[in-house]
């Protein structure tokens, strides 16, 4: 495993959003959402009202009566996706995109060019707001995992190094949300025993977690909370899908909770598949009971498709 921070994970702020209030002025500063029905994006004057992505609509304007709502100029998210990443690949050919606005770099080829992972991550971000008039957040560390949890704690627009020597000081204080596949089910089922922190976590027995968790999650997320992250960049493997999935919880099964979670589930795969430029056909939908039961509906379209709301339909 490498023993210097030379991997920076890469996210544009608020990306729907901050895209929305560069095509438009007059909203910079206002509280927006992208979307309607449901809440695609929120811009961080929304958010701070308490405004989230698939929230639905009706609840977003509860919470903020000031509200904005425009519609989404996906075009314009491609066409401004890719120049940020294109600027990561001006610096490194080692590059992973997870998403229309997120990317791993590995710098460790091209420091002596460059300077060091911080200066280069300063350098992208400088030419990302003055070439894209866009705010990106990076973190910067020695795994995928720790990085990708820098760059949410770098957030908004900031820059965040995480140096070798203090990586568990840094991680066991933050919360297990900021973990990568802690959503709000596990972490409702973790402050169930007690466990809110990383650094809690990492001190939970595997038993305990096994049993919470089963065996695949539990050792997982054990590893992951000592930063134990083996995982190299991904440079050029193309998947045959992309997915995504939402955890309900105790929420009732009606359709005001329901539909806007598929409409948020779709918009997360449709941006994949654009960021990857690979329309598909076939869509599938499968549901998982409390009892552990499922079922699983799928249907092949004519065309392929990518658009965020020909895929919810």
């Amino acid at each position: 495993m490498e023993t210097t921070a030379t991997i920076l994970h890469a996210d544009l702020d608020a990306f729907y959003a901050s895209v929305e209030q560069l095509l438009d002025p007059s909203l910079r500063g206002k509280p927006i959402a992208v979307g309607g029905g449901v809440v695609l994006a929120a811009s961080y004057e929304a958010r701070a009202f308490g405004v989230r992505g698939g929230m639905p609509g009706r609840k977003a304007r509860e919470l903020c009566p000031q509200l904005i709502f425009v519609g989404g100029n996906f075009s314009h998210y491609q066409r401004l996706g890719d120049a940020a990443i294109k600027v990561l690949d001006d610096f490194t050919p080692v590059v992973e995109r997870i998403s229309i606005d997120e990317a791993f770099a590995d710098v460790a080829g091209c420091t002596h060019l460059f300077g060091s992972p911080q200066e280069i991550a300063t350098t992208i971000r400088r030419r990302v707001r003055a070439e894209l008039g866009l705010p990106i957040s990076i973190g910067v560390a020695r795994t995928k995992h720790l990085a990708k949890i820098a760059s949410q704690v770098a957030k908004p627009d900031g820059l965040v190094v995480v140096d070798p020597g203090s990586e568990l000081a840094f991680l066991h204080d933050l919360p297990v949300g900021l973990m990568w596949g802690v959503g709000p089910a596990i972490r409702a089922r973790l402050a169930e025993i007690g466990v809110e922190t990383i650094g809690q976590l990492a001190r939970t027995h595997s038993g305990a977690l096994t049993r919470l968790l089963g065996p695949a999650a539990g050792e997982k997320l054990a590893a992951l909370s000592w930063n134990r992250d083996p995982r190299k960049l991904e440079t050029h493997s193309r998947a045959h899908s992309a997915g995504a999935q939402s955890a309900l919880g105790q929420k009732p099964a009606v359709a005001r909770i329901i539909v806007p979670t598929l409409l948020h589930l779709a918009d997360r795969v449709a941006s994949r598949l654009r960021a990857k430029a690979r329309p598909g056909r076939t869509v599938t939908v499968r549901v998982r009971f409390a009892d552990l039961s499922a079922v699983t509906r799928s249907i092949t379209l004519d065309q392929p498709i990518s658009a965020t709301a020909m895929l919810a339909e």
